[in-house]
């Protein structure tokens, strides 16, 4: 059990007030979560004491900033189950993924150029292979595979989605001895339901595909072991898990990290040099070209630290009940559609929803107006949208720090909504 009031505490943004001195009441941890203190302060305090270039100095504030980069690397590592050399830094979840499906790419034209290196040749696709996704895709595990599929030959194919709002397993035969790359969704942005991962990896592994996992809902909710998972391949984002924005991680099997084409190049990644040719260093190096995210990476070792003294399995437990008020309260109030499962079970608290006749801005306008926040549109998963019949809908999502009293406050909302379109269409 976890003692909300103390957390509710570190986080200094809960405090304020919006909407002409109403309290603010945050339901959208899915699209980027708040901050606590100690997360802001270990990055100011990386700025005042430690500033400096990693890897590169050979001075005491270089050696500390380094320090204090891979410190914060194995820190991550440690919290989602993975080594600390198969840890990436990207600037988000996003280009982790793509960093992946170009790997794929570069290791594709290299083989038609005849310039592969060792390792290489398991990345490569012809027309004929297969990439299957899924329906739930957020669009940044969707695109970057229909640009591979593209620019190779290789077909996109995926499984669909049941009017529950889950991966329908009618649907997992789609995965078959065509299938090079599965890509999937932890858990969904949209509907919040959890994929059966163990079940979507043995398939994969019968078929010999690698799998490539978004973990950036579940990470920042869920116990995550990308060990035990199985998954070749993962990304996930730092801000939507308590840490600063502008950094995310990719995690990959070593073996197969050691074989990828990097997919940025330039200084830092590179081990020898001349007019002629370059040499690139070993994972995960060879992938983080540029100057890094350092102060961000400080930021995200606060925050895993913070998460892992909350305990993940007492935060899931805490936001399973929030789930479940969640969706008892919104089946109360008339016309209001939640889309996915109707209950807490392999959920999460990421409820999406349609109010009849009302559009999802105006639905978050009189939210709004109420001093709840919440996210309207598609949420950058336009497929799963159309699939459940809506073009977008309203949104909302609970963190570690969300009380019950928020989640009744905006049920209360959602009835105010109802009452106040109601209202105007009886006028009319």
């Amino acid at each position: 059990m976890i003692d909300i009031e103390r957390i509710r505490a570190d986080f200094p943004l809960l405090d304020r007030e919006v909407r002409d001195g109403k309290r603010l009441v945050y339901l959208d941890t899915g699209a980027t979560s708040q901050k606590p203190r100690q997360v802001i302060e270990a990055e100011r305090h990386f700025y005042e004491h430690t500033n400096a270039a990693v890897h590169r100095g050979a001075h005491a504030v270089a050696e500390e900033a380094t320090e204090a980069y891979e410190a914060a690397r194995t820190a991550v590592a440690e919290f989602v189950g993975a080594e600390f050399d198969e840890l990436v830094w990207a600037k988000n979840a996003t280009e982790g993924l793509n960093l992946v499906a170009y790997g794929f790419l570069n290791a594709t034209l290299n083989a038609r150029m005849g310039r592969s290196s060792a390792g290489e040749e398991q990345f490569v696709l012809a027309e004929g292979d297969e990439i299957v996704v899924t329906e739930l895709e957020h669009h940044a595990n969707l695109v970057p595979w229909q640009e591979l599929a593209a620019k190779t030959g290789a077909q996109l194919r995926w499984i669909g989605v049941t009017d529950e709002g889950r991966l329908n397993p009618d649907d997992f035969d789609v995965i078959g001895e065509k299938t090079r790359i599965l890509a999937f969704t932890h858990a969904s942005n949209v509907t919040g339901a959890i994929t059966p991962v163990e079940e979507i990896v043995r398939r994969a592994q019968a078929a010999g595909a690698f799998t490539v996992l978004d973990a950036c809902q579940s990470a920042a909710h869920l116990p995550v072991d990308l060990h035990q998972l199985g998954v070749d391949f993962a990304a996930f984002s730092g801000h939507k898990m308590l840490a600063p924005t502008g950094i995310g991680a990719l995690y990959g099997r070593r073996e197969l990290l050691e074989a990828l084409p990097p997919f940025l190049t330039g200084g830092s990644m590179v081990e020898l040099v001349t007019m002629e040719s370059t040499s690139f260093m070993p994972p995960p190096q060879r992938f983080e070209a540029g100057t890094q995210m350092v102060a961000q990476a400080a930021g995200f070792h606060a925050a895993v630290d913070y998460l892992s003294e909350v305990g993940m399995e007492a935060f899931a437990a805490h936001e399973q009940k929030l789930t479940q008020r969640l969706l008892d309260g919104i089946a109360e109030v008339p016309g209001v559609r939640v889309l996915g499962p109707q209950d807490a079970h392999d959920r999460l608290a990421v409820v999406a929803f349609e109010v009849e006749g009302v559009h999802p801005h105006d639905v978050g306008q009189v939210l709004d107006d109420a001093g709840i926040a919440v996210r309207v549109g598609h949420h950058c998963a336009q497929p799963v949208h159309r699939r459940l019949g809506v073009h977008a809908s309203a949104r909302a999502s609970a963190g570690v720090h969300t009380t019950e009293a928020e989640i009744d406050a905006f049920i209360e909302g959602l009835h105010r909504v109802r009452s106040f379109f109601g209202a105007a269409e009886g006028r009319s």
